[in-house]
């Protein structure tokens, strides 16, 4: 398996679950007659990124790690979502983003250098940066953001958190 199949389809998948879970908790709070929005700042600790941040984070990571990999631009944005709708914007806005790479840009993607801002004149190789910490730390935000909503009373499973999966006869 290529470093194209383990991110953009692997990541735009996720990022469609993410938006149904924020559908689910749109449902749940109409049901209970309370407005979904007071589920932006919902957080399980003190320390931890509230649930807006959490989906912008998964956002910023799933452009991150393709972008990286294969040397492209990714779209900026601003962290300005105060609203469900404009989460559900931001989630289309990069499941589109995703939805423009090939196989074929990933071509080297597993020896490219990959740099992090945060650690200057350090690298890692494509395939490390992948298995070592952008799809950990994606899923570290994705399953947080999971948490925060089943923690609020919004009613969802595995099958939710993992979403379809390619079963053969």
């Amino acid at each position: 398996m290529n470093l194209f199949e383990l991110t953009a389809p692997q990541l735009a998948k996720t990022l469609l679950n993410l938006d149904r879970w924020l559908k689910s908790a749109e449902d749940y709070a109409t049901s209970r007659k309370f407005p979904v929005d007071n589920l932006i700042a919902a957080r399980l600790a003190p320390d931890q990124f509230t649930l807006v941040k959490q989906v912008q984070t998964v956002c910023d990571n799933a452009k991150f790690i393709p972008g990286r990999l294969t040397g492209k631009d990714w779209p900026a944005h601003a962290d300005t979502e105060t609203t469900f709708e404009q989460l559900h914007a931001r989630i289309a806005a990069l499941v589109s983003y995703l939805g423009t790479f090939t196989s074929e840009d990933f071509a080297g993607a597993e020896e490219r250098k990959i740099s992090l801002p945060w650690m200057q004149g350090k690298w890692m190789t494509g395939a490390e940066y992948v298995t070592q910490f952008a799809l950990p730390n994606f899923y570290f935000h994705v399953s947080l953001a999971y948490a925060i909503l089943r923690h609020n009373g919004v009613p969802l499973g595995k099958t939710d958190y993992i979403g379809s999966v390619p079963m053969r006869d």
